[in-house]
C-alpha cells in the first residue's frame, strides 16, 4: 500500500526518527503504525514509542483535592486563547469540584447539575460554546481516593491554582503524619510529571505491554548471533531494565537524582511514623492522544519523500 505523508508525520512525532526511515518502516509494515514503531525499535532507530505524540488539543486540566480524595478532569477547547479565558477557567474549576462527587464516572459527571445555572454540565458547556464561539469537550475524569492517608497533587505551569496543562494525582495510604504524607505526595507527583511512569510496580503493568517489549528485546538479541541460553539472559536483563525505567517505585527519584523512589518512600515512613503504600497515580497531559492535521509539515514530508 502507498504510504501517505500524514502517516510519515505521525510516525516521526511518535518516535523522533527521521522521515525517510519512517517512510521505509511504514512501507515494510504495510502502513501499520504499531508494527512500524516496533520495526524501528528492533533496528535500534527508536528507543520507545511516544504514543501520545505531540499535544494536539488545547484547553485545561483541572484538579481538586479534599482530604483523602482527589479528582482530575480534562476539558478541551480549540485554541489556547480560550484556555486563558476566565469564564472557561471557571467552568473547568467547577467541573473538577463536581468530579469529586461523580467518582470518576464521566457520564455521571456530564449529567450533574452545574452550579447556579439550572443546566447539566454538558448543557453548560453547550451554552458556553454559543457564548465563546468555540467548540469545547469534557474529555475525561478520574478519582483517586485512599481509605486513610492523603492524595498528593501537582499542576505544572498552573494558570491558576489547580488549573494547567499537566496534572498529577497520587494516592498514599498510611495512618502516619498527614503533613509528612502531603509533602511526600507533592514530591512524588512532581516526579511523575517528569518521568511519566506506566505503573507503580512491575505487577501493575499490562502483561501485553511486557510481552511486546520482550519480543522486541528477543529480536534484537537474536541478531547478535549468540547462543539461545545467552539470548534468554540478555532478554531477562533488558526486561529488568525496562521495569526500572517505567515503574514508579523502581525509578530514580528526579528530585535528588540518586535514590530509588521506593527508598524515598521507605525513609518517609520513619518521619510519618507508619508504613506508607503508594496505591496508584493518574497523570493527565493536555491533548495527549488527540491527532490534529498540520498541513505545512505534511507538505514538507511529501516533498522529502518525493511524492510531489
Amino acid at each position: 500500500m502507498a504510504v501517505t505523508a500524514q502517516q510519515v508525520k505521525e510516525l516521526r512525532e511518535a518516535t523522533g526518527v527521521g522521515m525517510m526511515d519512517c517512510k521505509k518502516a511504514l512501507a515494510e509494515t504495510n502502513g501499520d503504525m504499531e508494527a512500524a514503531i516496533d520495526w524501528l525499535r528492533t533496528r535500534g532507530l527508536a528507543k520507545a514509542a511516544k504514543k501520545a505524540g505531540r499535544v494536539a488539543a488545547e484547553g485545561l486540566v483541572g484538579i481538586l483535592v479534599e482530604g483523602n480524595r482527589g479528582a482530575i478532569v480534562e476539558v478541551n477547547s480549540e485554541t489556547d486563547f480560550v484556555a486563558r479565558n476566565e469564564q472557561f477557567q471557571g467552568i473547568v474549576g467547577n467541573i473538577a469540584r463536581l468530579a469529586l462527587e461523580a467518582g470518576g464516572d464521566l457520564h455521571v459527571l456530564s449529567e450533574m447539575p452545574y452550579p447556579g445555572s439550572g443546566r447539566s454540565v454538558s448543557a453548560e458547556l453547550t451554552d458556553a460554546i454559543a457564548k465563546i464561539g468555540e467548540n469545547m469537550n469534557l474529555r475525561r475524569s478520574t478519582l483517586v481516593a485512599v481509605k486513610d492517608g492523603v492524595v498528593g497533587s501537582y499542576v505544572h505551569n498552573a494558570v491558576k491554582p489547580g488549573l494547567g496543562k499537566l496534572g498529577i494525582l497520587v494516592g498514599l495510604e498510611s495512618s502516619g503524619d498527614k503533613a509528612v504524607l502531603a509533602a511526600l505526595g507533592k514530591q512524588l507527583a512532581m516526579h511523575i510529571a517528569n518521568t511519566n511512569p506506566l505503573s507503580v510496580s512491575p505487577e501493575d503493568i499490562d502483561p501485553e505491554v511486557v510481552a511486546r517489549e520482550r519480543a522486541i528485546f528477543a529480536e534484537q538479541a537474536r541478531e547478535t548471533g549468540k547462543p539461545a541460553e545467552i539470548i534468554e539472559k540478555m532478554v531477562d536483563g533488558r526486561v529488568r531494565k525496562f521495569y526500572e525505567e517505567v515503574t514508579l517505585l523502581a525509578q530514580t527519584f528526579v528530585i535528588d537524582g540518586e535514590s530509588k523512589v521506593a527508598d524515598v518512600v521507605k525513609r518517609a515512613e520513619k518521619d510519618a511514623g507508619a508504613p506508607i503504600k503508594v496505591t496508584g497515580f493518574v497523570r493527565y497531559a493536555l491533548g495527549e492522544g488527540i491527532a490534529r492535521e498540520e498541513t505545512d509539515f505534511a507538505a514538507e514530508v511529501a516533498a522529502t519523500a518525493g511524492t510531489n
